[in-house]
């Protein structure tokens, strides 16, 4: 059994004292709400945790509400109210379904939002025991001077496996994060697609001490349909070895706009615009005319521990069968 080695804990009780122990370089501190994340990469050594900023009593981090033409979420909202909160399955039904799909109930209860959508990326090679790392000779991410997933590759490829960054990024959802500078929470937002790099050993573009507090997610006008859909090898328990998420934008039966989101690819969820494909009326024949764009434009990595050939094959599948969801009246979308 793995232990967790000693760490110090801090349980602020507002914004601004969490982020002013984030701030300090002194402190080694990392946030904590779910734990479900961090917890297991400090135990396997590759988190150096130092302090651990309790998050559960900082106001203003949780809760969920509909706010005009959009919905405000908290970044400390656990997974499992999101998978069953009826605003969201009135406005943004995709991502109840996403967020239904994580794990079990247990890590559900425990999983936040901003947790989800900061996870820290996953490869065959770095998510072992420190041993067994050691033995191999290190990696990018881990101490080690090469990557092993693309030979004489110069950037790490670790992938990012949440599954409700997808589908925000095809609603166009837009964060805030919130730091501390001279003594005061400064504040900024930047759609959630630009908060990623492609850097899979900082592949979250937060500055030292920022946090993500919460997610405005647009509320989608009556034309246009969003859905989502997840492979992995088992229902439950797993992390996604295809996740990807849909947007289509209609006028008259026909293609107006949209985007396509494939995740689980590398650091960074891809993005696909559709403007290309304006016009065209929808049926089968769109359907699979996006599987064929989805597998000519993505190349799954050996990164996670799955034949990334087949990968690519089932992308196109899942995509097809999300169109053809999606093109049902009503949407059905299920990963059935």
């Amino acid at each position: 059994m793995l232990r967790l080695p000693a760490f110090d804990v801090a349980a602020p009780r507002d914004l601004p004292g969490a982020l002013h122990l984030l701030a300090d370089p002194n402190q080694g501190a990392r946030p904590l709400a779910g734990g479900t994340d961090l917890v297991p990469n400090a135990k396997l050594g590759q988190t150096r945790l130092g302090t651990a900023v309790l998050l559960r009593n900082v106001g203003g981090l949780c809760g969920l509400e509909r706010r005009g033409d959009h919905v405000w979420i908290g970044a400390g909202t656990t997974l499992a109210e999101l998978a069953t909160d009826p605003t969201i399955l009135e406005t943004c039904a995709a991502l109840g379904r996403a967020a239904a799909r994580v794990a079990s109930p247990q890590i559900r209860n425990m999983a936040t939002l901003g947790g989800n959508l900061c996870l820290d990326t996953r490869c065959r090679y770095i998510n072992q025991s420190e041993f067994w790392r050691s033995a191999l000779g290190g990696c990018l991410k881990s101490h080690g001077s090469e990557c092993h997933v693309v030979p004489g590759g110069q950037g790490c490829v670790a992938a990012l496996s949440s599954d409700t960054a997808p589908v925000l990024i095809a609603y166009g959802a837009v964060v805030e994060v919130a730091g501390w500078r001279d003594g005061q929470v400064a504040r900024r937002e930047l759609p959630l697609a630009d908060l990623y790099d492609s850097d899979g050993t900082r592949h979250v573009r937060l500055a030292p001490g920022e946090l993500l507090t919460s997610v405005r997610v647009p509320v989608p006008g009556p034309h246009v349909r969003v859905g989502h859909r997840k492979w992995a090898v088992r229902k439950s328990i797993d992390f996604p070895l295809i996740s990807v998420a849909l947007r289509l934008e209609l006028a008259g039966g026909a293609l107006v706009g949209g985007r396509l989101v494939v995740g689980v690819l590398g650091p960074r969820p891809r993005v696909l615009d559709l403007k290309g494909l304006a016009g065209r009326p929808m049926g089968a024949a769109f359907a699979a005319e996006l599987g064929r764009m989805a597998f000519d434009r993505c190349r799954p990595l050996p990164n996670i521990p799955y034949d990334a050939d087949y990968r690519r094959e089932r992308l196109a599948v899942e995509v097809r069968r999300l169109a053809l969801g999606l093109l049902d009246d009503p949407p059905h979308c299920s990963d059935a």
